[in-house]
């Protein structure tokens, strides 16, 4: 197994591990910890696809990985202007 593989099977156990969380009501979805689970998996996902050129998965993670920043910005900015 490859260094590449070995990285998108963590990021492919993150992603599962963060719904399973959500689902589970342990994580919830307007905290940092979710979101940050799901981009780092992204992230891991991309790394993995990049060396074999499936494009398909890297945009699907690209996407969900700005998905995930966005939320964890807009998760950061809301507390720092309210607190």
């Amino acid at each position: 197994m490859t260094i590449t593989q070995i990285i998108g099977w963590l990021g492919a156990i993150v992603y599962v591990l963060a719904y399973l969380l959500l689902s589970l009501e342990i994580l919830k979805s307007n905290k940092e910890l979710f979101h940050g689970m799901n981009t780092f998996g992204a992230l891991c996902l991309i790394v993995n696809a990049l060396p074999v050129g499936d494009y398909p998965t890297i945009v699907v993670n690209v996407v969900w990985g700005l998905i995930g920043l966005i939320s964890i910005i807009r998760i950061v900015l809301k507390r720092k202007f309210i607190n």
